[in-house]
This record gives C-alpha cells, sequence and structure tokens, in this order.
C-alpha cells in the first residue's frame, strides 16, 4: 500500500492542450520574466541609489518589488524547463518547495500592501505626524512584520500538505502546485488543512484586504476636504500607484481562488492561474515607474546618467 501511495513527481496539465504552441508561450513567458526581473530590479536599483527616494513608502516598495522576483521565480523557470519536455513533471520535494515560496510570498504580499496603504494614510491624514510615525525603526519592523506572517503562514501550509497522502492521481490541473490542488488529490483527511485554509484566508487575506479598504475609506474622506482641485489631485497622485497595485492584486487573487469550481475549462484555469501569478508581479514595477512622478524623475536621471554622464 506505501509503494502505491508514495508519489515521486507530480504532472503539470497547464497548457497541455496546445502542444503546437509550446514554443510561442516558451517565448512569451521568457520575456515576460525578463521584463519582470529588469523592471522589479531597476526600482530596487533606483530606489537604493536616489536619495530622493529614500522614504518609507519607497522603502515599502523596495520590499514589494524583492517580493514580485521571487513570487515570479518559483513558478517561471520550472514552466520554461516543462515546455521542452515530453512529460511536464515536478518533484515531490521540488512541489512542496515550490509550495512553500509561492505561499510565502502570497500571504507577505498581503501584509505588506496593507502596511503601505498604512503609510498613505498617515501621510494624507496626519502628515505633521507623518516623520515620526513613519520613521525608519517603525517601517523595518512593519517591513519585517509583514515576511514574518507570510513565512509563518507558509511553514504551517506546507508541513500540513507534505503529512498528505497522495493516492487519487499525481497530475495536477495547473503549472504550479497549490494547497487546494493536493488536498483534491489526497485520500488522507484533510479536515485540519481545510480549517487551516479558511483560517489563514481570513487572516492573511481578508483582514489585511479590509484594513487596506479601511484605510483608502479615510483617504478619500480627507482628499475630499480638501479645498482646492489642485490640492486634490497631488493629494490623490502621492497614492494612485499603490491603490491601482492593490486592485490589480486583490482582483486576479479573487478571481483564481473564489470562482466556482465547476463550469471552467483547463485553458481558462491556466489563464487565471497566469495573471494572478505571473504578470501581476509584471505590473507592479511598470505600474510604479508610469503613475510616480518621483520614480519617473528618477528614471530620467539615471537615463542621462547613463547615456550622457552627468
Amino acid at each position: 500500500m506505501e509503494n502505491q501511495t508514495f508519489v515521486k513527481e507530480f504532472i503539470f496539465l497547464g497548457f497541455s492542450n496546445h502542444p503546437d504552441l509550446y514554443i510561442l508561450f516558451f517565448f512569451m513567458f521568457l520575456a515576460i520574466y525578463t521584463i519582470t526581473l529588469v523592471g522589479n530590479a531597476l526600482i530596487i536599483t533606483l530606489i537604493k541609489t536616489d536619495v530622493t527616494l529614500h522614504a518609507p513608502m519607497y522603502y515599502f516598495l523596495t520590499n514589494l518589488s524583492f517580493l514580485d522576483i521571487c513570487y515570479i521565480s518559483a513558478t517561471i523557470p520550472v514552466m520554461l524547463i516543462n515546455f521542452f519536455r515530453l512529460r511536464k513533471t515536478i518533484s515531490y520535494i521540488g512541489c512542496v518547495a515550490q509550495l512553500f515560496f509561492l505561499i510565502t510570498c502570497a500571504g507577505t504580499e498581503c501584509v505588506l500592501l496593507a502596511v503601505m496603504a498604512y503609510d498613505r494614510y498617515v501621510a494624507i491624514c496626519s502628515p505633521l505626524h507623518y516623520s515620526s510615525i513613519m520613521n525608519h525603526s517603525a517601517c523595518r519592523k512593519m517591513a519585517g512584520f509583514s515576511w514574518f506572517c507570510g513565512l509563518a503562514n507558509s511553514l504551517v501550509h506546507t508541513l500540513l500538505a507534505s503529512s498528505l497522502i497522495i493516492c487519487k492521481s499525481n497530475q495536477l490541473s495547473h503549472f504550479f502546485c497549490d494547497v487546494p490542488l493536493l488536498l483534491k488529490l489526497s485520500c488522507s483527511d484533510t479536515s485540519v488543512n481545510e480549517a487551516v485554509l479558511h483560517l489563514a484566508s481570513a487572516l492573511i487575506g481578508l483582514t489585511p484586504c479590509l484594513f487596506t479598504l479601511i484605510s483608502y475609506i479615510r483617504i478619500i474622506g480627507t482628499i475630499l476636504k480638501i479645498k482646492t482641485s489642485k490640492g486634490r489631485a497631488k493629494a490623490f497622485s502621492t497614492c494612485a500607484s499603490h491603490l491601482i497595485v492593490v486592485i490589480v492584486f486583490y482582483g486576479t487573487a479573487n478571481f483564481n481562488y473564489n470562482r466556482p469550481s465547476s463550469g471552467y475549462s483547463l485553458d481558462i484555469d491556466t489563464l487565471v492561474s497566469s495573471l494572478y501569478c505571473i504578470v501581476t508581479p509584471m505590473l507592479n514595477p511598470i505600474i510604479y515607474s508610469l503613475r510616480n512622478k518621483e520614480v519617473k524623475a528618477s528614471l530620467m536621471k539615471m537615463k542621462k546618467i547613463f547615456f550622457f554622464g552627468s
């Protein structure tokens, strides 16, 4: 019985309906991966080298960019390799490792986006106390708390998932490992896993989302009280980039995990998962570079130094 229930590898079924498009998929996802790495690395470099960006908002943005690099690196390299393999597989240990990094990044990003919302709330609603509240020590603690929440949540899920007995199949209808997928393949009792999954969704997913929502309700209320339209536009511009990132992240996450399990084809599941795990990390640096005036100014400054040496 042990030999029948022990799984050494999993087979990914994502993109399996279109084998004739593997070369196209490879170059498309390679381009996305390259843009994500370069874009987020550029954001980190700008913030580290430009003193005008040494502010709490950009400190958290550095963490977000590093997080996005880790997030997409947990899925894309394995996917790119599998496009040239007859069997699209990942080892059991590799699946558990991928699960750990994906849950860590997802949980950390949820809390980090809430922290960034609080930063914008203090900046707009309590500008006179901003420097004292959002000091360097407080920022480091908030960022550290985000990473701690993500790591602790991931460790619990990973340990519980690794204790599952997989016996129904070793085929995953995606291109990455995820807890709900493994629960479907398990023939052991999954009640504890499901309870922890719902609890984590409330604590790590819903709570930061509600905190972010409340922060922006207060922010919008404060902005509307500003008498001049120029002042309102200036205040809103300081949080527009973050607000767009929040909408994209929670929008794709909600569509990925909270839609009906029936009525969707493998292609739709793969597309939605791609938007959540791959496209979102690529969009974040693009959004911040296009919507944020200070980041755009820093980019222009770096361009002049690079091309003209002054």
